[in-house]
């Protein structure tokens, strides 16, 4: 066989050989690798700057179709095509916020990489200069503060308790096998025991118990029951010898909800400024100066100030704090 004949051959089983991995990858396709997913910031420079954008209306056409879908407050979005896209075909998404610029990302689908490939779309503010009066100074902002309250348990001293209880028993009684007895075997023993209730919403602290009178060297004391405090303790004595008498004394305490007020100070970008509340803190509010006016702003459901609008997401932990994100409207500046 000539050269020139080899060459024929192994071009033809290559092709045939694409043909078969074309084929074959098809087959294997899912809508699934459809899908498309990244996070939308504002574009700037400085990468302090660059924070999420919520609230973007996202929409992604193929062919003759269309899906939509927003960025949640974190900025992220998902969009899972409907149907099958082919790979290499391109999916054309749109980005539009009130405030921003418009913005068009083409999207080529490929084998699996939709899912891995994250999209950053980075969105451009409008001109903040058209929307402000050039006649009209801005009202100035300053000494931004977090205030918040949180809420402490803290418990009281606002009592105590004192107890006897006398053990009755008998000395020198050999025990001969028949419970309870004294520690070693040999004599005869009785028990005896109190138990104290420190009524709801109290416990007890720093219990203690000791024998006051009679034979004491020959007795023992079983703390287990009001070692660790608690609402209820009970106290149990052991004598193998005369009649004891046992005294139980405990401090009172009461459970209340205090209430305090926290300052914290917002990290300031630009126009934008951050901060974190923790996950016990209840009733967020911002203190601040408009025009030299020192002015409390509680933030609403929807965190809208009319100075300054805000968005809210967990933090990174999820389930603890709060974050905030907050951007200066037209008319103010700090």
């Amino acid at each position: 066989m000539s050269r020139k004949s080899t060459a024929i051959w192994i071009a033809v089983a290559a092709g045939a050989m694409a043909a078969l991995l074309l084929i074959f990858g098809l087959r294997h396709w899912r809508p699934r690798w459809s899908v498309i997913q990244g996070a939308v910031i504002r574009s700037d420079s400085d990468v302090r700057k660059q924070q999420p954008i919520a609230g973007v209306q996202i929409t992604a056409r193929y062919s003759e179709s269309s899906v939509s879908t927003q960025s949640d407050a974190s900025g992220y979005f998902r969009i899972a095509i409907p149907g099958a896209v082919l790979p290499g075909r391109t999916v054309m998404l749109s980005f539009q916020r009130r405030g921003y610029k418009s913005l068009a990302l083409p999207v080529v689908i490929r084998f699996r990489s939709s899912l891995r490939n994250l999209i950053v779309a980075a969105m451009q503010p409008a001109a903040a200069a058209a929307a402000e009066n050039p006649q009209i100074a801005p009202t100035v902002v300053s000494n931004i503060r977090v205030r918040y309250t949180v809420n402490d348990q803290k418990q009281e001293n606002v009592g105590s308790a004192v107890r006897t209880f006398v053990v009755y028993n008998k000395a020198n009684v050999p025990c001969r096998h028949q419970g309870p007895c004294s520690p070693d075997g040999y004599w005869k023993a009785a028990t005896g025991s109190i138990r104290l209730d420190a009524g709801a919403g109290n416990v007890f602290r720093n219990a203690r118990a000791s024998c006051i009178a009679g034979p004491c060297p020959f007795t023992k004391i079983d703390s287990s029951g009001f070692a660790q405090g608690g609402r209820i303790i009970t106290a149990s004595a052991l004598d193998w010898s005369g009649p004891a008498t046992f005294l139980l004394q405990a401090e009172v305490y009461q459970t209340t909800t205090v209430s305090k007020v926290r300052e914290s100070y917002p990290v300031i970008f630009g126009r934008g400024f951050n901060f974190s509340v923790p996950p016990t803190g209840e009733g967020v509010s911002l203190e601040t100066e408009l025009g030299g006016v020192q002015i409390i702003f509680p933030l609403s459901p929807k965190l809208d100030m009319g100075w300054a609008a805000c968005t809210a997401r967990n933090g990174a932990s999820e389930a603890n704090s709060s974050f905030y994100q907050c951007e200066l409207k037209p008319g103010y500046r700090f």
